[in-house]
């Protein structure tokens, strides 16, 4: 059927999909087709790349095929749909042996929209030299008197990345395991690699293999199953059949244990006690269901919680600060298992080492905890029957799970289908099999491919790594003559010229997009009905569910002085992880493990549409299917009034881990970090969002854990005045999820926890944001110094104080901002690897984020002309019905139930009603160009009226502090 030859076909009744898997007759390129009601449509074309070394080739050609294809000869395809889609997913990634485009709308015909131009951008890429340069790496030459630089955004990203020492562990903790085939290069790219690659050797990799021969496809969804084959048939018909040499071989067991050492970039301050150590064995193939499954229920058991044996005894032993390595990988052919413990003193790392085979040893040889088992294999089959995606398609994750079989010639529909390997595991548990002990005496203590891997701290890693980039470019440049110097000069100025040339309109038009009358005027509504009970807020979203009740549990942070603030994150786990007076918190964590699909604490904060005021809130996010309802509130119950909070050494425990969880966060999301500090200086809501969870938090845990030894009494008050204080029925918010049918089995029992608990007036705190900086003047600026190569760099204001009156227009507008002058600015000609603009309808708060920059001070050039750039602006209706589209689509974004019913709650705690939702959507479908140049005007007055934050090497500081004549206060963060 067009083209295509059916080869296996099976109904997969635990996901409610029926799958066939397809070959195409003349190509030879596979097709799994999977088939349900969901009308998040996911369509996904993946191509075996494996890298032949760490010049970064499978990535950088990630990143230039979505740049211009011979049908949509533009700039960047890519960036155009992310302008005028309804996409609820368009991105592409690249693993260390395949690359996978996919792509997601809940729209037909955008879906077929993304799915041509994706198909063109794969199979007939423009990837010119100059394409090569942009994406890959150049040198830059302004003129013959100006040193020479490397530039390129898979350059800077992974310069970004090389600075990060976790990244870097689960990158060198992979590679010493597979010392003899693909795994063991860098598919991202090694920046000290990535000049050596050629556009010859880039042109060949295109040519070898992004052929259908070696093509991966995959549709998920309603969409119609014939169009799928018509659709891909008239493309595949174009080519020949073509034998591509793209497998990934097995790496043979060796009977070695290596031991290997590798340097991080780091501050003074960290040398002392900052090692990273994993210990990594190789595991078998992917290919067999049950066997994969045993290995992601034992690696639940090892380390999924921190009740879990192997992470506890880590833990405990107080050789180190938290947990590091990727876990179990299940996304190679062969899996490897890899942990350890970040924060680790030199002279303790073998003592790591042989904790972890004493710990496993043990485990093999007195066997498993019958409830350790029991409650990792109710987690994960929880995992599996939900499908929870979270903010992605469902049918990416289900792409991505089939893929570690079918890529390695292994079957498709099997890797997906859990209920058979499930049902083998459970009659082996059944028969009192040692299943799990048997695995860990077999493929870890008898298993001698082994490695440990050590990452140590060094302050001359980084100015080594600086010094060896400064001196290849010296080397090139005393290589060149004045011809050839005079040639790079007119280069840079040819690509910077590219760069900055507008596509033509007849391009531009020849990317497919939708009109206004293919979207829905009327906001998307979720169903909530508002009650109360004894003095607490019960609200509820009739919802379909498939049997799982979501259910939220908030507590009123705004009783807190906001001297308790940075203790809240700490309470929140404290709650679940410190064991009750009845349980420890290992029994406790079994139990959540074995009756729930899990609860975990989070914040919230915002402002208040309504009053302007701060509303912020801890919840207790817990899920479980109806039948265990009864179990989950009786454990909330349980920790709501019965938590044990003395136990300093537990507490401290939580404190490092949280600390070193931050400190990972600094550097791959280091713009978020910025982003919380910015606006912490305008608003109550977010300078408690900072409190809680930005650098003022991390440096409050840094002091905390030095003093909890000598100051326990005094900390544990603190604790036990926020217990006091958020543990109050009076000013309590529940939210529920569920169908209605279900809801009144469980709607008593959810009264009852309200019941229980104490009732106390309730006093609202007033906070204000931190006037932490100096005043200069009305534009200030703050430089957070970190060990990286790369910057983060912000600026904000408050823009309802600079008279800006809000219009829903806002959002067409910056949709626009973001995806042609700042991506063209600071990503496309500046080399960062990201650009940003948020604005926050609710505080006023504007801010602009750049991210693994290489820029500084002509980000903020850029950030200043944006409102000259929308004075100028000249639009057509085609690009203005582009930006409106994208703009609904961020507003429609796809959500899973339990993600509607909490927005929902959320718009509840903030005034955000469906009426004003209503308003926005029409100012939206209301935008012209006369919003772009009146905006522009409120960003010519943010210019000397904002703030400046920065994130990045003291070097770059360094320059914003002489461009600043001084002006900037310096935070040491590592």
């Amino acid at each position: 059927m067009h083209g295509f030859k059916l080869l296996k076909e099976a109904h997969i009744p635990e996901l409610n999909t029926t799958g066939r898997l397809f070959r195409h007759i003349k190509t030879g390129a596979q097709l799994l087709s999977l088939e349900n009601e969901d009308e998040n449509k996911v369509f996904g074309i993946t191509f075996r790349t494996p890298p032949q070394d760490s010049t970064g080739i499978a990535h950088i050609m990630e990143h230039s095929v979505l740049c211009g294809s011979r049908k949509y000869p533009v700039k960047e395809p890519f960036v155009e749909l992310m302008k005028g889609s309804l996409n609820t997913f368009l991105n592409a990634f690249t693993y260390p042996d395949k690359t996978c485009y996919p792509v997601a709308s809940q729209n037909l015909q955008d879906f077929y929209n993304l799915i041509d131009v994706y198909l063109d951008a794969v199979f007939f890429p423009v990837i010119s030299p100059y394409t090569f340069q942009q994406e890959a790496w150049h040198y830059e030459l302004e003129s013959s008197d100006k040193a020479l630089e490397f530039k390129g955004v898979v350059y800077n990203e992974m310069k970004g990345n090389y600075s990060s020492p976790d990244n870097l562990i689960f990158e060198k903790s992979q590679q010493s395991l597979f010392p003899d085939n693909t795994y063991r290069f860098d598919s991202g790219g090694d920046p000290e690699h990535i000049p050596d690659l050629t556009y010859e050797q880039f042109k060949s990799f295109h040519e070898k293999y992004y052929h259908p021969s070696n093509a991966y496809i995959y549709f998920y969804g309603d969409d119609d199953p014939e169009t799928r084959l018509r659709l891909l048939d008239e493309y595949l018909c174009q080519f020949e059949a073509e034998e591509v040499d793209s497998e990934v071989q097995v790496q043979p067991y060796l009977d070695r244990q290596d031991k290997l050492i590798f340097l991080h970039d780091s501050s003074e301050s960290e040398r002392a006690n900052k090692e990273f150590i994993t210990v990594n064995w190789l595991l078998p193939e992917v290919l067999e269901p049950t066997q994969l499954l045993s290995f992601v229920i034992l690696a639940e058991i090892l380390i999924g919680t921190p009740a879990s044996p192997l992470r506890k005894a880590l833990i405990d032993s107080g050789l180190g600060e938290d947990l590091t390595g990727t876990g179990l990988e299940p996304d190679l052919r062969q899996m490897f298992f890899s942990t350890g413990l970040k924060g680790v003193s030199p002279n303790y790392t073998a003592k790591v080492e042989k904790l972890i085979l004493e710990t496993l040893e043990k485990l093999a040889g007195e066997g498993i905890e019958p409830e350790a088992v029991a409650a990792a294999m109710n987690t994960v089959e929880f995992r599996l029957r939900e499908n929870n995606s979270g903010n992605y398609p469902q049918g990416l994750l289900l792409m991505l799970r089939s893929l570690r079989s079918w890529l390695h010639n292994g079957d498709a529909l099997a890797a997906i289908a859990f209920e058979q390997p499930l049902k083998v595991i459970k009659s082996q548990m059944e028969r009192h099999e040692p299943v799990f002990e048997q695995l860990i005496k077999e493929y870890f203590l008898d298993n001698r491919h082994r490695s440990t891997v050590i990452l140590r701290p060094d302050p001359e890693e980084g100015k080594r790594r600086e010094k060896v980039e400064q001196e290849r470019l010296m080397q090139a440049r005393y290589g060149m003559s004045d011809e050839e110097i005079q040639q790079l000069v007119e280069t840079t100025k040819e690509l910077r010229r590219r760069q900055e040339t507008p596509d033509l309109p007849e391009a531009l038009a020849s990317i497919p997009t939708l009109s206004l009358s293919d979207l829905n005027r009327e906001i998307n509504r979720i169903p909530i009905e508002v009650g109360e009970k004894k003095q607490a807020t019960i609200l509820y979203h009739p919802l379909f569910t498939n049997g799982i009740l979501y259910l939220d549990v908030g507590l009123n942070l705004r009783v807190l002085p906001d001297d308790l603030l940075p203790y809240v994150p700490l309470f929140g786990r404290a709650l679940l992880e410190m064991g009750t007076d009845k349980e420890d918190f290992v029994r406790l964590s079994q139990r959540i493990g074995r009756y729930t699909g899990g609860i975990r604490p989070t914040t919230f904060t915002s402002t208040n549409q309504d009053t302007a005021q701060a509303t912020a809130w801890l919840f207790l996010r817990g899920k479980a299917v109806v039948p265990q309802t009864p179990e989950l509130f009786k454990i909330l119950q349980d920790v709501l009034l019965r938590v044990s909070l003395d136990n300093r050494e537990r507490f401290l425990q939580i404190v490092l881990e949280e600390k070193a969880s931050l400190v990972q966060q600094l550097i791959p999301l280091g713009h978020r970090i910025i982003n919380r500090r910015l606006r912490s200086y305008f608003s109550s809501s977010d300078y408690a969002a900072e409190q809680m969870g930005g650098t003022s938090y991390l440096f409050f845990l840094r002091q905390l854990a030095d003093s909890l030894e000598r100051d326990w009494p005094a900390i544990l008050a603190k604790l036990e005045s926020v217990r006091n204080l958020l543990i109050n029925r009076n000013g309590m918010i529940l939210n529920a999820t569920l169908d209605e049918t279900n809801w009144q089995e469980v709607r008593t029992t959810c009264e009852s926890l309200v019941e229980v608990l104490p009732a106390k007036p309730v006093t609202i705190m007033d906070w204000q944001p931190d006037a932490k900086l100096s005043s200069f003047g009305n534009l200030r600026f703050e430089g957070l110094t970190i060990p990286a190569q790369v910057n983060y760099v912000g600026k904000g204001a408050d823009l309802y104080q600079l008279g800006y009156p809000y219009s829903g227009s806002l959002a067409v507008i910056l949709n626009h901002v973001r995806t042609t002058w700042l991506w063209e600015k600071v990503r496309v000609q500046g080399g960062a690897y990201g650009v940003f603009c948020a604005f926050d309808h609710r505080s006023g708060v504007f801010t602009y984020l750049s991210y693994r920059d290489p820029g500084l001070l002509r980000t903020l050039e850029i950030y200043d002309q944006t409102g000259q750039f929308l004075h100028q602006l000249q639009l057509d209706e085609g690009e203005i019905t582009r930006s409106i589209i994208g703009a609904i689509g961020e507003m429609d974004a796809y959500q899973l139930p339990d993600a509607k019913g909490y927005s929902s709650m959320l718009r509840y705690l903030t005034g955000d009603d469906d009426y004003k939702r209503q308003k926005r959507r029409d100012q939206i479908f209301a935008t012209t160009l006369r919003e772009f140049h009146a905006f522009g005007e409120v960003l010519d007055r943010m210019v000397n009226e904002a703030q400046v934050v920065v994130l990045g090497s003291e070097d770059s500081i360094g320059q914003l502090r002489s461009a600043q004549d001084g002006l900037v206060d310096v935070v040491k963060v590592l």
